[in-house]
């Protein structure tokens, strides 16, 4: 599948364009061993935990760069406190490595890349709002049924999983209406906009090379 012409990105919703731009990458990342291995029970709770130990340093990343746009009057209403994940993730790894927790975690090398691509776009509403469409996005879709999966085969729930929960938002389908919304609202140049969906495309890319970090540890 080719990515979307120019004209296309241009004159479309963003939402929209993302949605388009990104879904062969998307596919792909969904499409990693180590994600097909989790999802059918063929791996245990320690690669799920380290799992959520690079989704700790990603979204520590990703919201210190949230906060800041909002801080600084510049983060286009895509800020939600109910979005937030990092205290989510760092109480499912108290609850699955104890206390001492911080020991124990590591950051895979494309865990560190991915890290620093955040670093290097922070201040940048685009690249934000494609981070963000990335991550948030696919944690009220996708993610709810990935919570579903390791539930069911590895004897989690409640707690060790609350990254997947958001108690703030009661119905997650008209929230996530009002986020694409709010990004169909950002007052962004052609090139701007472009520059989101490319942006996109990349965090789905940097999301795969995890998961194939990952599965080089887990998958045998």
């Amino acid at each position: 599948m080719s990515a979307p012409t120019d004209e296309h990105v241009l004159t479309t919703p963003l939402s929209a364009a993302l949605r388009a731009g990104t879904r062969e990458d998307h596919e792909n990342a969904e499409r990693s061993p180590f994600v097909e291995h989790l999802v059918s029970g063929r791996l245990d709770v320690a690669a799920y935990t380290d799992l959520a130990a690079q989704q700790l340093a990603v979204y520590t990343a990703l919201e210190a760069a949230g906060a800041a746009l909002r801080a600084a009057g510049d983060d286009g209403a895509l800020v939600f406190d109910e979005l937030e994940r990092v205290p989510a993730i760092e109480a499912d790894l108290a609850h699955l490595l104890g206390p001492a927790w911080r020991d124990q975690v590591r950051t895979l090398p494309a865990t560190t890349a991915y890290v620093e691509r955040l670093h290097a776009v922070a201040g940048d509403l685009p690249a934000y709002a494609a981070h963000a469409y990335t991550r948030y996005l696919g944690d009220l879709s996708g993610g709810q049924i990935l919570q579903r999966m390791i539930e069911r085969h590895y004897g989690l729930s409640g707690a060790g999983l609350t990254f997947y929960d958001f108690p703030q938002i009661h119905k997650l389908k008209p929230f996530k209406d009002v986020y694409r919304e709010r990004l169909d609202a950002l007052d962004l140049t052609p090139g701007q906009r472009a520059a989101v969906v490319e942006e996109a495309r990349l965090a789905f890319r940097l999301n795969q090379a995890m998961f194939a970090d990952l599965g080089a540890v887990h998958v045998r």
